[in-house]
């Protein structure tokens, strides 16, 4: 993985799934660190955890990622044309 640059030089310069893949090299980064730190650690992690997720999230949506490549999301596209809600129970 490249490493991560200055968010405000991605900001300033780089489209949005520049600066959102930058932003999760950089939360990568926090997490590995804050695995590492038995004090903050703890505290911080589920904060970051979430962030990531939602940061990786906002990237394949971008990318396309989330389209029916997949089984389940072949399954929740099949849902959403019938105008059904995205949960699968």
């Amino acid at each position: 993985m490249a490493r991560a640059k200055k968010m405000a030089t991605v900001t300033a310069n780089g489209s949005r799934l520049e600066q959102l893949k930058n932003l999760s090299k950089i939360l990568a980064n926090q997490i590995d660190i804050c695995s590492a730190d038995r004090d903050e650690g703890p505290k911080l992690m589920p904060q970051l955890s979430r962030q990531y997720r939602e940061t990786i999230r906002e990237i394949e949506e971008i990318e396309g990622a989330d389209k029916d490549d997949d089984e389940i999301g072949e399954i929740l596209s099949g849902r959403k044309a019938d105008g059904k809600p995205n949960a699968v129970r």
